[in-house]
């Protein structure tokens, strides 16, 4: 049991959250301003589908590495996450889908729950990596196929201009499989003909993408026009707060990931991130020329940088936890209801971290 302000679907509640055998049982309590008490906040576990690494573990790396990360962003409030690869060899992204496979068959405790991967890259344009290697291409359907039998690959970026990609998209969408956007210098055009193929995302809005421009709107204005979905990282330096607030004016569920590396809950220094280094420095993490490369923000950091543009917690909260697990179809997680996995966040009135569950399991604070 744990008491406090429970952000319900049917809005905020004073009372308390019971569970049995990793499901929520019964909440209780009476309907609540949570501005008018100082009780904690609890709030359902965070949600990111886009995870490099953490602690200073790498994803590629396979092994001890998953169970590294996936113990490092529990901390800070992540209860589920996508291990998302790089794009590399096609040995070490084989590698990479087996390590992630066999480890969601035994996964570490005390950890963040793996649901499987995000696949960004290799299917990216050459002109548009990012901080992605340099081993960019276009894809096969039979390639794809293969893949999703070493590991559930849930989602997968790529450019849709490339030469067969509207047709690869079609075959995913239709197999499960989601299908986000990015590292694209693909136009409004191709974008919304993505869409209308499968896709139903866009990878870090407005970064890796071409940009809006009022006589070619690009990428981000095939998002912004037409875009029900769009993963973007709120860590206020990936992009600018103006930007962030249009994104959400014009995306109904627009959510946050953190597109975090290694550098993830650690001092400042060089890390890997797939087979380069990379350096955390001044809040963020870059190649040696100066390109971001991923991030070091944490889901607890990305609630509030949200609230702080003026969100609500309640629809901060919706962005980390409830459209995410949307987005996925995933059902009994993202929410506090009655049936749904007992994951979730207390948090004090200031939105500092002080106890985590999985599955009703306490993982940091609580009893």
């Amino acid at each position: 049991m744990q008491f406090g302000n429970i952000l319900t679907a049917e809005g905020w509640r004073l009372g308390e959250i019971h569970w049995e055998g990793g499901r929520i049982k019964r909440i209780s309590g009476e309907q609540i301003d949570p501005d008018a008490n100082a009780h904690p906040r609890i709030l359902p576990g965070f949600i990111d589908l886009h995870v490099h690494g953490g602690g200073g573990a790498d994803v590629m790396e396979g092994g001890e590495a998953l169970a590294t990360l996936a113990r490092t962003h529990v901390r800070f409030g992540t209860t589920r996450l996508l291990a998302t690869t790089m794009t590399a060899p096609d040995d070490h992204i084989r590698r990479a889908l087996r390590d992630i496979a066999a480890y969601m068959q035994a996964p570490a405790p005390l950890a963040a729950k793996v649901l499987g991967v995000h696949l960004e890259g290799p299917y990216i344009n050459p002109g548009k990596l990012g901080a992605q290697p340099a081993y960019a291409r276009t894809g096969l359907i039979e390639e794809l196929d293969e893949l999703c039998s070493l590991a559930p690959i849930r989602l997968i970026t790529l450019a849709p201009e490339l030469s067969g990609h509207m047709a690869l998209i079609r075959h995913l969408s239709e197999r499960g499989v989601r299908v986000q956007l990015g590292h694209t210098l693909g136009s409004y055009e191709e974008g919304v003909e993505a869409l209308a193929h499968g896709a139903c995302g866009f990878t870090h809005l407005f970064n890796a993408m071409t940009g809006l421009h009022h006589r070619k709107p690009g990428m981000v204005g095939a998002a912004l026009a037409h875009a029900e979905y769009a993963e973007l990282i709120p860590d206020l330096l990936h992009v600018h707060p103006g930007a962030i607030l249009t994104a959400l004016r014009c995306i109904p569920n627009l959510y946050a990931v953190t597109d975090s590396t290694a550098a993830a809950g650690m001092p400042d220094g060089d890390y890997r991130l797939g087979e380069q280094t990379v350096t955390k420095c001044l809040g963020g993490v870059r190649l040696a020329d100066g390109t971001l490369a991923g991030s070091t923000l944490t889901m607890d950091q990305a609630l509030r940088n949200f609230v702080s543009l003026g969100l609500s917690l309640a629809e901060a909260s919706d962005r980390l936890s409830r459209i995410p697990a949307d987005f996925l179809g995933l059902g009994d997680i993202g929410r506090l209801e009655e049936g749904a996995a007992a994951d979730f966040v207390v948090l004090d009135p200031q939105l500092q971290l002080q106890a985590v569950f999985v599955e009703g399991r306490s993982i940091l604070g609580g009893a």
